[in-house]
């Protein structure tokens, strides 16, 4: 693609407020925040099977082109409105996410309410981010998307980033477009070990970080979190402020090679044993895509370009799909530094500098994810506070069970039973584990509930007695 025309993109996502997060090597979103909870979706407009008509075909294309340039084409928008084909909404979502703030925005959304013939700006998200709203309307609906919709977002995304082509390129891949997203941020496709920021604007994973013994830990406070893993016997406390930085490590603990992605977003950490691969699969390499799936990073494996679902481990695209790989995962525990090293008292630790030298601030996100979601997420099961931390489990026969985080945690303090479908949490170092009532343990995490309940709709929700 034309060096210009990336320009072009480059200039408008600029004038968005959306590229260059400063020392933090990440985009930025508006962050101010409506309660979106309180809005009730209205319902789907009707979507027709089939072709687009030709002449919005044409309109489309036409649209395309024209933002690439760094303009609007308003006649092409109109025959979109007028087109009544609802589908169409998420092309106008991909448009309207790489459009600057302005009349611009405004013409697009009231394109959308012609086209769903559903005023978005009663959503009081609206006036924060016309695209969020917009997007989040379609996940709730569920659309279908318009026929060639892959081909469509490809041209827009790779003039920004070209290094998303091989994402694209796979025709058979499971990755749902529609919910791909641009997070404001590059792809990291740094070689293995590469200990340097990345100098087109990305979020640097950090490969086998230097770790020290928790008697040299002392420059983390006793009350700031941190998050466990114990694999082989072996205990690793990973600071949050070094993950919300790289957000994504890559390390040997117990003898087992592992894949931790932490997505700051959905306030989730996961490990996944990089090792429980099929035979002649060579063991990943896990990087940041800079794209996101309903506010969930989309996660990639460097050397295959294969992209996973970062809540589950299951490869979703490339040659990694294709050999069918899910990964395995293991306990991440949410902590605090005084309680887990008191509980694994061999515990070691994350350098201070990460063993790259670099300094790390105590709050690098500044209260980013504190007021709700960021990008687009669509409806969210009610019968939890959006933000919610839940410890999520897998309980067997694939049953999801999900246990509200702060009150499982009171009723082991006070010494009550917290079980469901046949799973029970156990404490650990100010946190907590998942195990079957016969004590085998089985693999969890913490994760905001919007996060755990979108990837597991059918989840079961414990509810605290007494």
């Amino acid at each position: 693609m034309k060096r210009t025309v990336c320009a072009a993109v480059a200039a408008t996502l600029l004038l968005a407020g959306c590229l260059g997060g400063g020392g933090d090597d990440r985009g930025q979103v508006q962050t101010a925040r409506a309660p979106e909870a309180a809005y009730r979706y209205p319902s789907a407009p009707k979507a027709p099977a089939g072709a687009l008509d030709g002449r919005a075909e044409r309109s489309l294309s036409r649209l395309i082109s024209a933002l690439l340039r760094g303009e609007l084409d308003r006649e092409a928008l109109e025959v979109l409105a007028a087109s009544r084909d609802a589908r169409l909404g998420w092309s106008l979502s991909d448009v309207l996410r790489f459009t600057a703030p302005g009349p611009g925005q405004e013409e697009i959304a009231s394109a959308f309410t012609r086209l769903t013939e559903v005023d978005i700006r009663d959503d009081p998200s609206f006036s924060e981010s016309p695209w969020r709203s917009l997007t989040n309307h379609l996940i709730a609906w569920d659309l279908p998307a318009p026929p060639d919709y892959r081909e469509h977002k490809a041209r827009l995304f790779l003039a920004l980033e070209p290094r998303w082509r091989p994402f694209f390129a796979d025709r058979d891949s499971d990755i749902d477009w529609r919910l791909v997203s641009w997070g404001g941020v590059l792809i990291d496709d740094r070689p293995r070990g590469d200990p340097d920021p990345c100098p087109r604007g990305c979020i640097p994973a950090l490969d086998d970080p230097a770790l020290t013994g928790a008697a040299a830990g002392g420059w983390y406070g006793d009350q700031r979190t941190v998050f466990g893993v114990v694999v082989g016997g072996e205990a690793v406390a990973f600071p949050k402020n070094i993950m919300e930085v790289h957000e994504m490590v890559n390390i040997t603990i117990g003898g087992r090679r592992l894949g931790i992605p932490y997505c700051t977003l959905c306030g989730s950490a996961q490990a996944y044993l990089l090792d429980s691969v099929p035979t002649g699969v060579a063991p990943p390499v896990l990087r940041t895509s800079g794209l996101l799936s309903r506010s969930n990073k989309v996660m990639y494996e460097l050397g295959t370009r294969s992209v996973f679902d970062t809540f589950t481990g299951r490869a979703l695209s490339g040659p990694l799909r294709r050999a069918g790989v899910v990964l395995d995962q293991v306990t991440v525990v949410t902590s605090t530094w005084g309680a887990w090293k008191e509980a694994h008292p061999r515990t070691r630790i994350v350098a201070q500098d990460g063993g790259v030298g670099r300094v790390y601030e105590d709050d690098p996100l500044r209260g980013r994810d504190d007021d709700g979601p960021i990008f687009p997420v669509g409806d969210v099961d009610p019968r939890l506070p959006v933000q919610a931390q839940v410890v999520g489990v897998i309980a067997p026969g694939r049953r999801p069970i999900a246990f509200p985080a702060d009150e499982a945690r009171d009723a082991l303090a006070a010494g009550r039973t917290v079980a469901s479908g046949g799973v029970e949490l156990v404490a650990d170092g100010g946190g907590m584990r998942a195990r079957t009532r016969g004590g085998t343990e089985l693999p969890t995490h913490q994760a905001f509930w919007f996060a755990w309940s979108q990837f597991h709709p059918q989840t079961t929700l414990w509810e605290p007695t007494g």
